[in-house]
């Protein structure tokens, strides 16, 4: 784990400061803090554990991070489903920190289980202690509910002109999709194409680069049908033998690309 100085100041900076609120109950550090892949290109993900609610209203989180150190610039997670986090810039040094605003009984519910920054009278400890992290599982019916639609409608994007349009739903389609089944396949979390370049096997990464086309028809039907193809293989390889295929779909959207 590569933590520079000035992030150390920093982390050390929050905590003297949240130690003088006497309802700050702890501060954790997740994601590539926990999993020990920090670098010098990682945001910081904390913790912030109190005995009242903070989130969801905005200019109170606002007002706490504000109360850190320099925030440039911030906003609310609702775009990731999660009003309780507070996406942040802060500057000297320049930092994207991702802060999550919980109360104890929030804390029990977590995806990863973080690294304890500090705490009062051993808070978080406890409740770690007597709950378990849990990471939201793959969904692979959602996904072949959703697939086959999913690639026609990409098809009648290239079909019609709208190339750009196509190329941001191949990217989503790796994102919610290839990514996931590929972090699978290696035995990881299905965590989109998160540092995909260092888990997945050079074969599948050559495969995953043919999914990303320039804006024109003829590589945009090349990368869509690999992600049909990678997608094939993957459901084949990770998904649960109660899958229930959609045949008929998958059959009429092909027969539908094969013409276009």
């Amino acid at each position: 784990m590569a933590i520079t100085p000035s992030l150390q100041g920093f982390i050390s900076n929050v905590i003297i400061r949240i130690q003088q609120d006497a309802e700050a109950l702890g501060l954790a550090g997740g994601g590539s803090y926990a999993s020990g892949e920090l670098d010098a290109y990682s945001d910081l993900d904390l913790v912030l554990v109190t005995t009242q609610s903070i989130a969801p209203e905005l200019e109170k989180m606002r007002a706490y991070a504000s109360g850190l150190g320099t925030v440039l610039a911030s906003f609310r997670g609702d775009h990731v489903g999660e009003p309780r986090l507070l996406i942040a810039l802060y500057d000297a040094p320049l930092l994207h920190v991702d802060i999550k605003f919980l109360t104890p009984s929030e804390f029990y519910e977590r995806v990863e289980n973080p690294v304890i920054l500090w705490e009062r009278n051993g808070a978080l400890s406890a409740i770690m202690e007597q709950s378990d992290a849990h990471y939201p599982a793959f969904d692979f019916q959602w996904a072949e509910d959703r697939f086959w639609i999913w690639v026609h409608y990409a098809a009648l994007k290239i079909g019609r002109g709208e190339y750009f349009e196509a190329m941001d739903f191949l990217a989503f389609v790796r994102n919610a999709i290839l990514g996931p089944l590929l972090h699978l396949k290696n035995k990881g979390l299905p965590r989109g194409v998160r540092r995909i370049e260092t888990v997945a096997g050079p074969d599948d990464i050559n495969r995953l680069r043919i999914t990303v086309a320039a804006p024109n028809r003829k590589e945009l039907m090349v990368s869509l049908k690999e992600v049909v193809r990678l997608y094939e293989d993957l459901r084949k390889d990770v998904a649960p033998a109660t899958l229930v295929k959609n045949s008929e779909a998958q059959s009429a959207v092909m027969t539908y690309l094969a013409a276009l």
